[in-house]
């Protein structure tokens, strides 16, 4: 495929069917903010509780919209996310925000996740940088202090899970039903990664200099298995392994995040030793994780494959890691994945009934039954950033 009608598929898909669907159909105009959940035959479940996670995405995914379009449309969404935001997740009292609220904004969970701290971070800077809003990017800075503070292991280093509302030591720590209940976990490592990476666009302070090299490194050294090239996923406090799956979606997208990250730090030395680990990582989804039709799968154990259903969000996260890997080697393998990963996306992942993407499908391609469109997990950022970055990288292509 060449790049011109690559990026024109991109763009289509972005606007008409990603962005459109979310300023259609995720506006709650009753309570406020957005839906907390809307089925795949979009039947709103009115009473569901409002993630932060979902909040933060919107407002990550809106404000890199404005930025790219420069239409004032999309700056109403992120203004709407922001006020959500603020008015009712942030915990007026410690500091942070919560974790859940129910239907009519009042917090239902009040544990700091640190995933979600770390999620609005990268939503907030990206706000500032969409609309110059400086109690944003005051704000993340804030929160910055506040993880470091209650979060970061300074015997071990890396971040502890959870903390409690008040952010003390808490057992409830798990992310989700489907995640172990450990002190470490790559996911948060990973998105904390994604955060501090573009708090250090804007606030090049000496100690997120700091932090954000460190991060690379615990990184590498600890979460990134180098017998296989994969993530290694859950450890405890002093970063024993206590999970043997693979998960090919994170790999794909921690390979590019993990060189974004070195890439905006601008230390040539971690900036060389990152490129390698970015190409072992996405060889290692190249040669074990795609299937021949081009999807990805979900996940793998040591005996092989475990999860053979491929979810929207790998399928994302693979189109850009491959490229990305592309332009790392210039090897032609990497840009073909990833125009294997857009065409399976455009035949088998995009909902041409309903609009936006399915959860995903079956070994075979058959949309999974009874998950939603809009939740707590299913946001449009996944979708619409690896829109955003392929846009930006295809188009370098034709210059």
């Amino acid at each position: 495929m060449d790049a011109i009608k690559w990026s024109q598929q991109l763009d289509q898909e972005l606007k008409d069917n990603i962005l459109q669907f979310w300023m259609d159909k995720s506006v709650d105009t009753t309570r406020g903010g957005f839906y907390g959940e809307i089925d795949q035959k979009l039947q709103v479940n009115e009473n569901a509780e409002k993630s932060l996670v979902l909040n933060a995405r919107i407002l990550w995914t809106f404000s890199a919209a404005y930025r790219h379009y420069k239409d004032a449309k999309y700056l109403e969404i992120a203004n709407a996310a922001y006020d959500y935001l603020i008015q009712h997740f942030t915990d007026q009292t410690y500091g942070g925000f919560y974790w859940m609220v129910d239907a009519d904004g009042n917090p239902s969970q009040d544990k700091k996740q640190i995933y979600g701290q770390a999620f609005v971070i990268y939503a907030l800077v990206e706000y500032y940088l969409a609309d110059q809003c400086q109690a944003a990017l005051d704000l993340s800075i804030e929160l910055y202090h506040l993880i470091e503070k209650h979060s970061y292991d300074k015997l071990h280093k890396g971040y502890i899970e959870a903390v409690g509302c008040n952010w003390k030591q808490t057992g409830n720590l798990s992310l989700s039903s489907k995640d172990l209940n450990e002190k470490k976990s790559m996911n948060t490592h990973l998105h904390v990664l994604e955060a501090y990476t573009n708090l250090y666009r804007v606030w090049k302070s000496p100690e997120l200099t700091q932090s954000l090299a460190e991060l690379i490194e615990v990184t590498i050294e600890r979460i990134v298995d180098p017998a296989t090239g994969h993530f290694l996923l859950f450890f405890d406090e002093e970063w024993n392994v206590k999970s043997s799956h693979i998960s090919y979606g994170h790999d794909i997208e921690g390979s590019w995040l993990l060189f974004e990250a070195a890439e905006v730090l601008q230390d040539e030395q971690i900036l060389e030793h990152v490129k390698s680990v970015a190409i072992t990582m996405a060889e290692a989804v190249y040669t074990k994780g795609i299937d021949q039709d081009g999807g990805i799968w979900n996940e793998a154990g040591p005996g092989g494959l475990i999860d053979t259903n491929k979810d929207w969000w790998p399928q994302a996260e693979a189109m850009v890691g491959f490229y990305n890997a592309y332009e790392l080697t210039g090897d032609v393998k990497f840009r073909d994945a990833a125009i294997r990963s857009w065409e399976f996306i455009q035949q088998f992942i995009v909902d041409h009934e309903y609009g936006e993407w399915h959860w995903g499908v079956t070994q075979n391609g058959v949309p999974l039954p009874n998950e939603p469109k809009i939740s707590a997990w299913k946001c449009p950022y996944h979708n619409s950033r690896a829109c955003f970055e392929m846009l930006t990288r295809v188009q370098r292509e034709t210059h």
